[in-house]
């Protein structure tokens, strides 16, 4: 009989819990949960629990209460750290978070080295370097969710303009997951059709603007906290992608090591996934003004970078 395989959860906060949702209702997988509040973790899966025996799926679930048990996980999603508040970047976490993440990738380090490791926690980029940085892990192993939520929020703004079926929509975006990514409109497209023989140049431009600006305009809105239905479900689609060992491309946040001619940084870029985590760095061929634009946000993470390689790695 076939192991079942097991996807551990650190963070039960918002997008963490959400994703342990998703994932208990639409997978097989056993999941575990881990939180520094353990009752929270507790609560949540009790109710996840519950809602598993509705219906005829069954779900097993766990609570990770000591690091030994994240021994067997194939792969773990960090989603712990502090939310963007409103009047934040993402930036402004970089060093709270990356203790964090230091302190957690301890754990995995010496319970689950064999594990993929894919973070949820901003600043995204510079959070997959650290992880990468404390663990020591192939770089095959640490990937960042960034870029589906990013090229689902351009779809959705493209759907708003167009009012198609929002499945047809093709829509990338790459580079850090910052105010500069880099959505780019000339490879989006609706059903094959090139999204320029649909949108003008301004409202594709429009489109690209509230797509950089997507998640600050939901913090504005939130007041407290930051998304995380969007993000859940992108994590979900990453997670299923390597699980099922799929090799469907998707952006991801990855380690380039010479790739698009950019080395020792973490970027979005199309990844094909599968169960190795990253099997495969896709390489488009980006114009004059994709390439200065995509240079412009890996600069950008590289600042982070050399921030946490001054005054953090010592």
């Amino acid at each position: 009989m076939e192991r079942v395989k097991k996807v551990g959860i650190i963070g039960a906060g918002h997008v963490g819990s959400t994703l342990a949702f998703i994932l208990s209702s639409s997978t097989p997988y056993e999941i575990v949960l881990q939180d520094k509040d353990k009752d929270r973790a507790r609560g949540m899966l009790l109710d996840m629990f519950q809602a598993s025996c509705i219906g005829t799926k069954f779900t097993k679930l766990g609570v990770i209460t000591n690091p030994k048990d994240l021994k067997g996980c194939d792969l773990i999603v960090i989603a712990a750290g502090s939310p963007r508040l409103p009047g934040m970047s993402r930036n402004d976490l970089l060093f709270a978070n990356a203790k964090v993440i230091s302190e957690i990738c301890k754990d995995i380090k010496e319970n689950s080295p064999e594990s993929i490791l894919l973070l949820v926690t901003n600043p995204l980029d510079a959070m997959v370097y650290t992880a990468l940085k404390e663990t020591g892990f192939k770089n095959n192993q640490i990937l960042g969710m960034a870029g589906v939520l990013d090229s689902a929020r351009m779809a959705s703004f493209i759907y708003e303009k167009l009012q198609c079926a929002p499945g047809q929509i093709v829509a990338p975006v790459m580079g850090g997951h910052g105010d500069d990514m880099v959505p780019l409109a000339r490879f989006s497209s609706v059903n094959g059709v090139p999204l320029s023989e649909l949108l003008s140049e301004q409202e594709i431009e429009e489109v690209v603007l509230r797509t950089r600006n997507a998640g600050a305009e939901i913090v504005s809105c939130l007041k407290k906290g930051s998304a995380y239905f969007a993000p859940a479900r992108a994590t979900a689609e990453m997670v299923i992608a390597i699980m099922s060992d799929s090799h469907k491309i998707l952006p991801s946040a990855v380690y380039l090591n010479g790739e698009y001619g950019y080395r020792d940084v973490v970027a979005g870029v199309p990844v094909e996934l599968g169960r190795n985590g990253v099997e495969r760095i896709v390489e488009l061929t980006l114009n004059e003004k994709e390439s200065s634009q995509f240079a412009n946000s890996v600069n950008s993470v590289k600042t982070l970078i050399d921030e946490l390689n001054s005054n953090y790695f010592k």
